[in-house]
């Protein structure tokens, strides 16, 4: 089993639960931020000495507010690549309509090839207005009508500029001619003639994989369809078996090949380790409470289930016993967690890709490190 880590970024913040101060009354410092982004290259080499496979990171912008202040995850990677050995480096995701994809392509390339073929490529179609639409892009959602058309654009941009990328890192030459994409535009001269095919230098010298969060009905269709690994991360857990064998079944019909019993699905778990039962979850409830009360409104909470056994409406700010009952967080000793992952391994029929959310808003970085170190000594070896 692949087994990785995966951060926010977040600034340490001594505020942090539930009630005030509301997300958008904090403003850090640069010289916070910023320590927070040394502290992150610190959490990259903790995770590879503690054993871990894979350091994903998130690409965010503009969040003056702290939980999210990195915004460029391939430029930190490569970084973190200059400071580890064996460790592979992706984020949790690239947000692709935010990019130009031929710059994407050639800054993953170009981490991937100074890794040694350790880059991994997270893609996503983004979630938040202010970064979407100052960076050029429109976010929507499937169940937010009212967006609905920004939600049809943003697809068809994604959609293009991965085909775009793709032809860019598989051929020699390459040309695209799409709705919201042409390369190379008609009627570029150069030297004597014009410009009919580009070729995107550097290219991926290693072979590499692609990810992309499975967070709506389309999206467990067009995910397996294109043949790429899917994310599956805050859903209750009845939610998720049922979700993880329709990805098999569509891969299947797409390809006419079954997958392997966890193949080309990752689980995201977040955890908490601790000595007792009762300390994990008094360490817990601040970060669990701050982590709700930013992603709380941005609707992430929808994969819960509601009393009725239907989704839960946008909006929901769950408790840490709701979701620990959900089965979306692991809160506990070491033989505890480990357990809650088997139980997970088990009802999905095995797990090839595991990652762990070891650290919530607000947590110092001292204390997202000994996460780290309790999940590769004290939990990764009783699974």
């Amino acid at each position: 089993m692949e087994t990785g880590v995966f951060f926010f970024g977040n600034v340490e913040m001594s505020d942090a639960g539930a009630g005030l101060p509301v997300p958008t009354d904090r403003r850090y410092s640069q010289q916070e931020m910023w320590y927070a982004a040394e502290r992150m290259l610190d959490m990259g080499v903790v995770a590879e000495q503690a054993g871990l496979d894979v350091f994903w990171l998130t690409e965010h912008h503009f969040q003056y507010e702290g939980y999210e202040v990195l915004p460029n995850a391939m430029l930190f990677g490569a970084v973190l690549a200059e400071r580890t050995e064996r460790i592979k480096i992706g984020a949790l995701f690239n947000i692709v309509p935010q990019w130009h994809p031929l710059r994407l392509a050639e800054d993953f390339a170009t981490m991937h090839n100074l890794s040694g073929g350790r880059g991994i490529l997270g893609v996503g179609r983004g979630t938040v207005p202010r970064e979407a639409e100052c960076l050029g892009s429109f976010v929507g959602s499937f169940d937010n009508p009212d967006k609905a058309e920004a939600d049809r654009i943003n697809r068809e941009v994604f959609d293009e500029a991965m085909d775009v990328i793709l032809a860019a890192f598989e051929g020699e030459t390459f040309s695209f001619q799409g709705k919201h994409y042409q390369f190379p535009p008609e009627g570029i001269p150069d030297r004597g003639g014009t410009v009919q095919t580009l070729t995107l230098v550097p290219r991926p010298l290693y072979p590499y994989d692609i990810w992309q969060a499975v967070t709506s009905p389309p999206t467990l269709e067009y995910v397996p369809a294109r043949g790429w690994g899917g994310v599956f991360w805050l859903r209750n857990h009845e939610f998720l078996a049922d979700w993880w064998e329709r990805f098999g079944e569509f891969h299947e019909k797409e390809h006419g090949r079954a997958l392997d019993p966890g193949e080309k699905r990752m689980l995201v778990i977040n955890v908490r380790v601790a000595d007792t039962h009762e300390a994990a979850w008094a360490d817990a409830r601040d970060g669990h409470d701050e982590f709700w009360k930013f992603l709380g409104p941005y609707g992430w909470s929808r994969g819960y289930k509601a009393a009725d056994g239907g989704p839960a409406k946008p909006g929901l700010i769950p408790t840490l016993e709701e979701s620990v009952n959900q089965k979306v967080w692991i809160i506990g000793t070491p033989e505890e967690v480990a357990e809650g992952i088997s139980d997970f391994g088990e009802s999905l029929g095995g797990l090839e890709h595991l990652t762990l959310f070891p650290s919530f808003p607000g947590d110092s970085y001292d204390k997202a490190g000994e996460q780290v170190a309790r999940l590769g000594e004290q939990v990764l070896p009783l699974l």
